[in-house]
Parts: structure tokens; C-alpha cells; sequence
């Protein structure tokens, strides 16, 4: 069960449920969907489909199931109720009370004309701010709160149109939360800069929770975002459209990046498309050359070293005006493609040079350009990857040695970087050193939930199977399956 839950896909869970020699005998999928309020026919599909994304439907699956919340690669929902000594109606202490809370990033449901928004805030500031005033009646929430099962209590279709799935800001005032929550019921005439900018500030925040969290706390995140985007661009006053969807291009290729990180590429594609849709239409031209630049990356997940150098060698075209940073990262993925497809090491080792040139020259004073994340350990970490392609293993696992010893990484990065220092030292014929590195990046992997990892550890797993009787590979091996 822990090995489906694992793999993110509820109909894998279904399947491992029935099977499960708990039962005493194996469940037919005629009784399991009748569980779940589906057919048999229904419950096929989902099991051997792909995995299911309507998040309203997995609620409701995993509460009819009691799956623990902790194993759970989403959040379910709970309702606060009232206490016997409940405060008088329509007070702020009641009001938070009856208000449903949605724990996938601390959003309450809040009445602004007479429609349900959902406003990222915590039910303690509800209560202490006063904002009973703009939420209208308890009575009022707490009858929309009954009409739904209180483990679901939006459906999808809702999340997207009115909803930020954002942890709450420290600091939102009640002015600036009245102005979001209006704005999320009348785009037209509230959605303007100011709130474009708390939108930027849930993006910004989302990224710096990845590196610590991993994919499976930050996505939820980014698809509430996008969502809210998307549906609010569409009633927006046309001065703002094109800011919000110069915002919605950077959100989607986050999006698109961190379904890589859990090795969903058909997911991974949409959002970069959409990203690069949304580019176009905010004429955000660095972005359209950043998009191209991640689509390359993406394929050197898959192997396929043609298609990543001929997309390296769009997204550097001069029609993108790229900054700096970025054409240096676009240089070094040039070269990574020339490494792969075997050019000579004089010609992969000037393309190296020639993006450190770039990473030089770059302006050091914008910490929120594009790319402004590729630094000189980055390049380095980069230059490693390169190195190993090209045939050079040991050189490949001092560079990496040399970063790592910094301690500058994020723990996401540790363990993914850890991972190609592991495949760098069997190829170089250290079983014993790429064993230990590995186990380390598996314990990391794990705790994140990252399956781009996990996938370049099993590599290192197979690189290491002629030393598969040494107490230190298999140590690795049981921690990997762990």
C-alpha cells in the first residue's frame, strides 16, 4: 500500500487495496465501486488509466477508504467546529469557527457579495482582525458549509475559478485582504497591480519552499495559482491582462518543472506549453527563449540528446534577448547535447568556456531577473553532468565533490546532485564511495518525493550490478526500495 501511495496515482491505490491479503480474499472492483460511488467499468479505467487529477475526487476517494492523511500526496480538508460555548452569531471569533479551512495552503472560503471566495488567510487572523464585517453572516457559511461532504469542500471547478492555493502571507493586512478577496469576485474592476504583486509574492514564495519541500507540498500551490490566473484573466481590464499573464508564463514553467520533478512528462509538456502560450500573448519574449531552454532540459531526462541540442541552440537565438545568465545556461546545455551525441571534447570543453565568459560578465544586482538562479555552483554542478556525458567520470565526481562540500544547496538539490555524483563514481569505478553517496541521496529523495532522483539512482543501481554482492551496494539497493 505504502509502495502505491508512493507512486501518486489513486488508482494504483485502488488496485493495491483489493489485492491486499488483509481483505482474506481478493476484491472484486464490482464491490470496491460501489465504495467509491462508481462502476465497474469506472474503477477500470482509473486503475489502469492515468492518474487521476480532479482533486475533489481524490478527497472523497481517500476519505471513503480512512487512508491516513500522512501518507496521502495531497491534503485533505477539515471543517472547525463549534464548541458547546460557541461565541454569539456573527461575531469574528464565530464566524472563523464556521468557516471551512482548506489545509492545501491555508485558504478560507469568504462571502464578498453574496459569492464564495477563497482568500489565503488563517482562521486566527479571521478572528482577531474583524473581519466578520466583509464575510457576511455565520449562518450564512456555515449553511454552504453543511451542503458539502466537509472532507471536500470545493470541487474543482470552484478551485480554479475562485481559488489561490497560497499559504498565508505574514503581514496581510484587512485592507489588502478585503482588496484581494474583492478582486477574486470582481476582476474587472479590483484585479490591478497591487494584487498582480501579492500573486508575485505566492509565486516567490512557492520557490523557495521547493528546494526545502519538495513537489508534493509546492504543487498544490502552483496549480491554485494558475488556476486563479487563468480564470481571472479573462474578466480583467486589458491594461492588466497582459501583466497577469506575463506572471501566469512564469507560474506555469514552475509548474511544468516541478511535474518533472515527480516524472509526470505529459504534465510537464502542458504547462510549459502553456507557459510559453501565455509569453506570447504577454509579448514576454525572454521567457518564450526560457521556455525553449526548459523543453531541452526536459529532454535530456529522456534521453533523446537531438532533440535537447536542437532546442538549446532556439532558445539561443537572438530574437529572445535573453539575459545574460540565461544565455549562459542555454551555452552550457549546447554543450551538454555535443557531449551527448559525441562531438570532440575540445569543441563540449569551449562551449563550457564560453558560458563561464557569460555567467562573468552577468550583472550581479538582480536577484529577480530570469535565471538568475544559475550561479557559479550551479554552472559548476552543470559542467559536471557535461563531463560525465563526454566520457571524463572522475572529473565529473571532484566537480561535483567541490560543490557539494559548500553546503550552499537546497536539500532537494543535495539529494538530486548527490545522485549524479553517485553515477559519476561507479562510472569511474567506486562502488563502494557511490553506494554510500547514493544511500545518502536516497534517504533525501524519499523526504521529497523527488522521482527524478530516484530515477537517476536506480541508474547508478544498474551501473553497479557487477558489485552487487558488496555489503555496501546492497546496503544502497535496500534504501532505494526501502
Amino acid at each position: 500500500m505504502r509502495e502505491a501511495l508512493a507512486s501518486w496515482h489513486m488508482g494504483h491505490v485502488f488496485y493495491a487495496y483489493r489485492m491486499h491479503p488483509w481483505h482474506g480474499r481478493v476484491l472484486s472492483q464490482e464491490v470496491m465501486a460501489g465504495w467509491l460511488d462508481l462502476n465497474q467499468a469506472q474503477l477500470s479505467r482509473i486503475e489502469s488509466g492515468k492518474p487521476p487529477q480532479d482533486l475533489s475526487k481524490l478527497m472523497r476517494w481517500a476519505h471513503s477508504l480512512k487512508i491516513p492523511t500522512d501518507l496521502l500526496w495531497f491534503k485533505l480538508s477539515m471543517r472547525r467546529e463549534t464548541s458547546s460555548t460557541e461565541a454569539a452569531p456573527g461575531t469574528a471569533e464565530s464566524t472563523a469557527m464556521t468557516l471551512e479551512v482548506s489545509q492545501a495552503g491555508g485558504l478560507l472560503p469568504v462571502v464578498v457579495n453574496g459569492r464564495t471566495v477563497l482568500v489565503p488567510v488563517d482562521a486566527e487572523t479571521i478572528a482577531t482582525s474583524g473581519l466578520g464585517s466583509l464575510v457576511g453572516s455565520s449562518a450564512e457559511v456555515s449553511a454552504q458549509a453543511t451542503e458539502r461532504d466537509p472532507m471536500s469542500p470545493f470541487n474543482r471547478r470552484d478551485f480554479l475559478k475562485s481559488g489561490v492555493a497560497a499559504v498565508a502571507l505574514p503581514g496581510l493586512g484587512l485592507e489588502e485582504l478585503h482588496h484581494v478577496a474583492s478582486a477574486l469576485d470582481d476582476a474587472h474592476r479590483y484585479l490591478d497591480g497591487p494584487v498582480v504583486d501579492y500573486f508575485r509574492r505566492v509565486l516567490d514564495k512557492a520557490k523557495r519552499d521547493d528546494g526545502a519541500l519538495g513537489p508534493k507540498k509546492t504543487l498544490p500551490v502552483m496549480l491554485g495559482l494558475c488556476g486563479a490566473i487563468e480564470s481571472q484573466a479573462r474578466d480583467v481590464k486589458p491594461s492588466v491582462r497582459r501583466e497577469l499573464l506575463g506572471l501566469g508564463a512564469d507560474g506555469a514553467e514552475f509548474a511544468g518543472w516541478l511535474y518533472r520533478d515527480i516524472q509526470q512528462p505529459q504534465a510537464a509538456v502542458f504547462w510549459y506549453d502553456r507557459a510559453m502560450e501565455w509569453a506570447q500573448e504577454a509579448d514576454n519574449a525572454a521567457m518564450q527563449g526560457y521556455v525553449l531552454l526548459k523543453k531541452s532540459q526536459m529532454a535530456y531526462d529522456e534521453r533523446d540528446a537531438l532533440r535537447m541540442l536542437t532546442l538549446a541552440q532556439a532558445a539561443g537565438h537572438d530574437r529572445w534577448q535573453l539575459p545574460a545568465r540565461v544565455r549562459a545556461e542555454v551555452t552550457q546545455q549546447e554543450a551538454l547535447g555535443r557531449a551527448m551525441l559525441g562531438d570532440p571534447l575540445d569543441v563540449v570543453r569551449g562551449q563550457l568556456a564560453d558560458a563561464e565568459a557569460l555567467l562573468t560578465n552577468a550583472p550581479d544586482d538582480q536577484p529577480d531577473a530570469l535565471g538568475a538562479y544559475f550561479n557559479v555552483h550551479t554552472r559548476l554542478l552543470r559542467d559536471a553532468i557535461t563531463y560525465t556525458e563526454a566520457g571524463k567520470p572522475s572529473l565529473a565526481a571532484d566537480l561535483f565533490s567541490d560543490v557539494m562540500s559548500t553546503g550552499t544547496l537546497s536539500h532537494r538539490d543535495t539529494g538530486f546532485f548527490n545522485a549524479r555524483r553517485a553515477a559519476a563514481l561507479a562510472l569511474s569505478g567506486e562502488p563502494d564511495e557511490a553506494a554510500r553517496v547514493g544511500k545518502e541521496s536516497a534517504q533525501v529523495a524519499h523526504e521529497v518525493r523527488s522521482e527524478r532522483t530516484v530515477r537517476v539512482l536506480g541508474e547508478v543501481l544498474q551501473t553497479l550490478d557487477r558489485w552487487r554482492s558488496r555489503p555496501a551496494v546492497r546496503e544502497f539497493r535496500e534504501s532505494l526500495t526501502a
